[in-house]
């Protein structure tokens, strides 16, 4: 066949990609809109003002000097009945390659994500998750996180349960690109991190 040869992608294009869809989300709106809109319609008034919260006190900033509406704090790998382990993502993002997570092969995990909203809502958080090995996509996760208010507080997302790779074939080190993204194709942010698999735990 002719033609030209298909070119790699890298995992950052392929995440591009990934938001790239032909669904068209609803015009974002500001809060003060939100409250504005159907205000003869008592029940609805009253279900916006308890989802809104804090916000109709006037507007929530927790960062003054970061313009983001969402700031991506943690990210944690539970398992039951041991300590989480967590990323901090706050900082520079390069360093979290130097950190590796070893995961006992077979156990089943979730992955919890802790982030501050400040300034607007946020529609339709999504977090996408792609795993490599040697370079090879291995699995790719897509998790719709919902819609969430400004708040002084940190707020979280947890992933239902998955079950780590078991097998001797599955154990070795693995890159994970993560991607915290929403209904208007914001980037709040994307980061590489690694873990591996090994037959037990490193301790």
């Amino acid at each position: 066949m002719s033609g030209e040869p298909d070119v790699a992608r890298t995992p950052e294009e392929e995440t591009e990609e990934e938001i790239k869809s032909s669904y068209k989300p609803p015009p974002e709106k500001t809060i003060e809109e939100i409250l504005a809109a159907d205000q003869e319609d008592e029940s609805l008034r009253k279900y916006k003002e308890a989802l809104l919260g804090q916000v109709q006190a006037g507007p929530v900033i927790v960062d003054a000097n970061d313009p983001r509406k969402v700031i991506v704090k943690k990210l944690a790998l539970c398992v039951a009945e041991r300590d989480d382990l967590e990323l901090d993502l706050s900082g520079d993002l390069t360093d979290l390659k130097k950190q590796v997570f070893t995961i006992k092969e077979g156990v089943q995990y979730k992955i919890r994500i802790d982030f501050i909203v400040q300034r607007e809502i946020v529609h339709g958080l999504k977090y996408v998750q792609k795993t490599y090995r040697m370079g090879v996509p291995v699995d790719k996760m897509t998790h719709m996180v919902g819609s969430y208010p400004p708040k002084t507080e940190i707020q979280s997302y947890t992933t239902p349960p998955e079950d780590a790779p078991s097998g001797m074939m599955a154990r070795g080190s693995y890159s994970v690109n993560s991607l915290f993204t929403d209904d208007d194709k914001n980037v709040h942010l994307q980061w590489e991190w690694t873990f591996e698999i090994k037959k037990d735990w490193k301790d």
